[in-house]
Parts: C-alpha cells; sequence; structure tokens
C-alpha cells in the first residue's frame, strides 16, 4: 500500500511539473536574443602642454610607481623629487631617475622646495589627511590618492583647506575619468534602461598581491623605514613589518576593501548616476582565507539605500570584495532599471534589455491549473481574446557592446584632466568634496562591520545622523 501511495505521488509530481514546465512556454517565455552590437567609443586623446609642471612623489610604493610612470605621460610634466620612508624605495628612486634626483624621507623638505609645482600623495592612508594639510599650506597642487581620507572627521578640514587654497586637488579614482563611465552615464541618463532601481558593484580578487600579501624587503627593519615617523600620526605600536608593507590590512594604519576598494564602486557609481550619496549604510564581513594577523576581513559586503532625488530615483547599491573568488576576480558594476542592465566591465559597458510583455502574465507557474477546469478554459478564452500574441511576449533586443579603443588608459585620462586644471584653472572631474562623498559611505561600511550597526548618512549636509 505504502509503494503505491509512492508511486502515485511520484506520478502527481511528475505531472503537475510537466503540465507546469509547458504552460509556462507563454508568460516566462525567454526570448531569442539578436546577435550583439559591437561599438568602439569615440575618442580624441588631446594633450596640452603650453606649461611645464614639476612634481614630487610623497610614498614611492607600488601606487606611487603606477602613479608616476602615468603622469611623466602627460607632455610638459617633469619630475623634481621623491620621497618615501623606506631607505631601499629612495635608492630605487636614484636608480630609476639618476643620482642627481632630489629625494628625501621627510616629505615636508620636498614640501619646502620651490621647484615643486604639484604633489602626488600616494601614502599609508592614515597619513593622506595631514599630507595634504601640509601641501595645500604650501602652495602646491594636490593629486591624493583614494581614499581621500582615513577617518571621516578629517574630510571636513581637508574640503575646507581645498577650498581655500585656490589650489588643484584631485582624488584618485581613476574610474570616473573613463570614456566607458561616460558612455555609461549617458545611457543611463538617456532612460536606455528606464528608471534605475539597483546597482549590484563586486571586484574580487584571487591573488596572495590582490590580498595585499606583498614581498617584504630582507632589509625591512626600524630603521630602514623610518618607524618612528611612520607612527607619529597613529597610536604607538612596535615595529612590525607587516604593518609598514600590509598597511592596508590594519585598520589603526589602512582601509582595507572599503577603502581600497568599495571606494571605486562608489566613486564611479556616484559618477553615473550624479548621486550625492546614501542615506543609510550597512556592511558585514569575515575572515575566510587570508589569516595572516590582518584585522579587516578579506570577504565583505555591503548594502546602501539611496533616496529618491532630482538627479536619480531611489536605488539600492550592492558593493562586494572577495579576496579568495573562485571567479579568478573580476570588477562590475551593473545598473538596473526597470527596462535593462547597463554592465560596466572595466572601460567597457554593455547594455542588455529586457521589456516585460504589455500583457499581464497568465498560466504557467501561475494560480490557474488550480482553479476547476472549466474556469481555466473560460479564463483562457478570455484572456487570449483580449491579449494578441506579440503582447504577451517580451521583445527580442540585441545586446549593445560599447568597448574602449586599443590601449586606452583611464588612468592616463585621470592625470591629464589634473594638469589640465593646473594649466587652464578649470575644475577638476574629482574634487575634494566628490571625493569625500565617496569615502564617507566606504568607511561608514568598516564602522558598520565593527559596530554592526546601519550607520545613518545625510548626503546632503555630508553629516552622521
Amino acid at each position: 500500500m505504502k509503494n503505491n501511495n509512492k508511486n502515485a505521488r511520484r506520478r502527481f509530481l511528475y505531472q503537475i511539473g510537466a503540465t507546469t514546465l509547458a504552460s509556462a512556454a507563454t508568460p516566462f517565455a525567454s526570448f531569442a536574443q539578436e546577435k550583439a552590437e559591437e561599438r568602439i567609443l569615440r575618442y580624441d586623446k588631446i594633450f596640452s602642454a603650453n606649461d611645464k609642471v614639476r612634481i614630487g612623489v610623497i610614498g614611492y610604493g607600488v601606487q606611487g610607481h603606477f602613479d608616476l610612470s602615468t603622469a611623466l605621460k602627460v607632455p610638459g610634466v617633469e619630475l623634481a623629487g621623491i620621497c618615501d620612508l623606506y631607505s631601499g624605495r629612495v635608492e630605487r628612486a636614484k636608480e630609476e631617475f639618476g643620482k642627481d634626483l632630489y629625494t628625501t624621507r621627510n616629505y615636508k623638505d620636498l614640501l619646502d622646495r620651490d621647484d615643486i609645482d604639484a604633489v602626488l600623495i600616494c601614502t599609508t592612508d592614515v597619513w593622506h589627511a595631514q599630507i595634504t594639510l601640509d601641501a595645500l599650506a604650501k602652495g602646491k597642487h594636490v593629486y591624493l590618492e583614494k581614499p581621500m581620507v582615513h577617518k571621516i572627521e578629517e574630510g571636513y578640514a581637508v574640503m575646507k583647506a581645498a577650498k581655500a587654497s585656490g589650489k588643484v586637488c584631485q582624488i584618485g579614482s581613476q574610474r570616473v575619468s573613463s570614456v566607458g563611465y561616460a558612455k555609461a552615464k549617458e545611457l543611463l541618463a538617456s532612460g536606455e534602461i528606464g528608471n534605475l532601481n539597483m546597482v549590484n558593484a563586486m571586484w574580487d580578487r584571487q591573488s596572495s598581491i590582490g590580498a595585499w600579501e606583498y614581498t617584504i624587503p630582507n632589509d625591512a627593519s626600524a630603521e630602514t623605514t623610518d618607524w618612528e615617523t611612520f607612527i607619529e600620526v597613529t597610536d604607538k605600536m612596535a615595529f612590525d613589518a607587516k604593518k609598514f608593507f600590509w598597511w592596508r590590512a590594519f585598520k589603526e594604519l589602512g582601509t582595507g576593501v572599503a577603502g581600497d576598494l568599495y571606494i571605486h564602486l562608489l566613486s564611479g557609481t556616484h559618477f553615473m548616476t550624479n548621486s550625492i550619496g546614501p542615506e543609510s549604510i550597512y556592511s558585514t564581513g569575515q575572515f575566510s582565507y587570508w589569516k595572516d594577523g590582518r584585522n579587516m576581513p578579506d570577504v565583505m559586503s555591503g548594502v546602501m539605500q539611496y533616496p529618491d532625488s532630482d538627479e536619480h530615483p531611489a536605488f539600492q547599491l550592492n558593493v562586494r570584495v572577495n579576496f579568495i573568488s573562485g571567479t579568478g576576480g573580476k570588477e562590475v558594476i551593473e545598473l538596473i532599471g526597470s527596462k535593462g542592465v547597463i554592465q560596466v566591465n572595466g572601460n567597457d559597458i554593455t547594455v542588455k534589455k529586457n521589456i516585460m510583455p504589455e500583457a499581464p502574465g497568465f498560466g504557467g507557474y501561475d494560480s490557474v491549473f488550480t482553479f476547476p477546469e472549466r474556469m481555466q478554459e473560460q479564463m483562457t478564452k478570455e484572456y487570449n481574446a483580449k491579449w494578441t500574441k506579440e503582447q504577451t511576449q517580451r521583445k527580442a533586443i540585441g545586446d549593445v557592446i560599447y568597448k574602449a579603443p586599443e590601449g586606452y588608459s583611464d588612468h592616463l585620462d585621470h592625470f591629464t584632466n589634473f594638469f589640465d586644471a593646473i594649466r587652464s584653472g578649470k575644475e577638476v572631474v574629482e574634487d575634494a568634496e566628490f571625493g569625500f562623498r565617496a569615502a564617507a559611505p566606504a568607511l561608514s561600511c568598516n564602522d558598520s562591520y565593527f559596530s554592526k550597526k546601519i550607520i545613518q548618512w545625510d548626503p546632503k549636509t555630508m553629516k552622521l545622523v
């Protein structure tokens, strides 16, 4: 008897499944995509070099090297000096640029030089605010790596000083200068995907270098790193080579995945949507793999709610960083609207459209099959009389892919924007206020993670609530 009941139940479930799948073909039909169309983004690279700009670099680590090499590709830009606390990097600078290059381990000596017009600040996060304030006070233009500040409260003084100085201050989230992001911004504003309601943003990695486990030199010591100077703006702590060279992993010196990578996702989202920021922020994280003494998680997710505004409808931003992602790593921002999705992958853009059928859903995974048979027949007849087959189906729309030109660099565009602003007096694409509007929510994610609370933020006044 039990076996018969089991067999009967299996037959019933099989019939229901088969019926549901078969009848689902109408209301939930997947439509055939037309062939994707690929377009190359138009881009005219224009450099102006009317005036020579001499630069100094403060912090000559990985990012300092990348920033300097890119800055020197802009015509009319010359290197005048390099500062780093680690003696090995000072030595390396002379190997690269000659023994006559001015080098120092004290950034204030570099700021005192009259032959330096602008500085690239590429230091540990905890030093960003102090060095920026000192540089502006000395009359230097400032290119400041992201995040703009280590703590939210530091941002107000930096914004005030930048505005009062009359000097150019650009924050280094280079994606906001991307031709791809500019195209995504244009497409979103034109209503290409309907009304925005959600943004999914991720920047995953799967490597020890990506997880900040940089190679530590074999001569690392309190003397070679000038450790006492390094901790001048922090609580006192004993020398630790990891904290000097892997500083991003430690909250007392860096800002973790939020300050390193959330910040790119936030600044890019703000640029494309014209947003001034979220009103509520929640983040959670865990230590999944890189248990190397760090106190900042290697897997982290955040949810931010953006209010309705004149610039955009209300939307939710989901951010994620996974340092041990089996995908091998990827950087993607998805702008999701009522009619489609704009996928931002590096500097390349893909527009996918999904237009809901004009007719309401009926049948398939629906309640109709649970009604008496006579009623099903009557309602089906009425539905078919009211709606045509075309009205019950989604429209077939092919993807459109916008690709950046071969060899394109948003990093170079960002520096070109910086030096053009110095020469012409025009505004930069990412000033201190823009940088702070991205930094504050990112840093609030860390506050939320450690406090296990939702952080309330007022994007208009740029204050914690």
